[in-house]
């Protein structure tokens, strides 16, 4: 069973009742549930998942307000029903820089480890500098509870409001390193007789490939560990999960494989088109990366190098 439908059972059977009996009408205004780092906020836990940094990750989430006068007695009411937990549903050894996400916390501290900023970023600058699996984190999971609503508006307005002209730099960033790393220095290494230059070039085209998967899904792309998984559920490209990893995997012969990299370019030229992001420019992905810089309305946006991120 996932540590996060544990941890919604407990919430439910034990936890809240517990909070609402002794906290009255405070006990609405506490938010609840699972979500930032670990397999487990991502519901993708299993046996393995267990041997560090694992726990029930069940969080309560209070307003700075709140936390000031009442996080000390809530911190006790979580600490002595969660010590009643059966031993494998607890905090497995930590990791160095593990961190297991449980227990009581602000609003703003939560979204301030995560993001960065203790809520929505207000900036391009700091949407842009923020690494999309750390919005991942900030949105993954679920709520079981907000009354008071604070902590999901913040989640909300992260998850499907990144602007526009985020994501148009973003997309037209790793499209044109998509290109650069697969359709160009892919296949040029490989002539310079360079493999080891050539298998670096192809990861780095997965990689950026895979960041375009989540972005034309107006999502986040989580840690690599998770990314393959998390992007095979994607409503729109989720197929080029597999595609990719046996890019990576199969045991195809370098030389063969500028065909499969020619296949998945193809694949993102007709959703780019799909979407009217794009023109029909054929199947090189460079052109796709300049009209995509030209859609964005922000000129000090528009006019950062192409092939700088931030």
């Amino acid at each position: 069973m996932r540590a996060l439908d544990v941890a919604e059972k407990w919430y439910f059977d034990l936890l809240a009742p517990a909070l609402e009996a002794e906290f009255g009408e405070v006990s609405a205004r506490i938010a609840a549930g699972v979500a930032g780092r670990g397999s487990q906020c991502f519901g993708y836990d299993d046996e393995v998942s267990r041997d560090h940094d694992y726990g029930i990750g069940l969080s309560l989430w209070l307003t700075d307000e709140d936390d000031l006068k009442y996080a000390i007695p809530i911190h006790r009411t979580f600490q002595k029903l969660h010590r009643e937990l059966p031993e494998i549903f607890t905090a497995s050894r930590r990791s160095a820089h593990g961190y297991c996400e449980e227990g009581v916390t602000t609003i703003s501290a939560f979204y301030r480890r995560h993001t960065g900023s203790p809520g929505v970023p207000e900036t391009f600058e700091q949407w842009l500098a923020t690494p999309a699996y750390a919005f991942a984190e900030a949105v993954n999971g679920k709520v079981f509870s907000d009354i008071h609503g604070e902590f999901s508006r913040i989640r909300h307005e992260i998850k499907f409001n990144m602007p526009e002209n985020v994501r148009l730099k973003k997309l037209s960033f790793h499209t044109i390193m998509a290109a650069q790393s697969g359709q160009y220095n892919f296949p040029r290494s490989l002539k310079h007789g360079e493999t080891g230059a050539a298998m670096l070039a192809l990861t780095d085209f997965v990689r950026h490939a895979s960041e375009m998967v989540f972005l034309l899904n107006h999502t986040f792309a989580p840690y690599y560990k998770w990314i393959f998984r998390a992007m095979s559920e994607l409503p729109h490209l989720g197929e080029v999960s597999g595609i990719l990893q046996e890019l990576l995997t199969a045991p195809t012969p370098l030389e063969q494989k500028n065909a499969a990299v020619e296949a998945i370019a193809a694949i993102f030229a007709g959703e780019l088109q799909n979407q009217q992001l794009c023109a029909d420019n054929g199947t090189f992905l460079e052109p796709y990366a300049f009209e995509l810089q030209n859609r964005i309305t922000d000129r000090r946006l528009r006019e950062c190098h192409i092939m700088q991120e931030y």
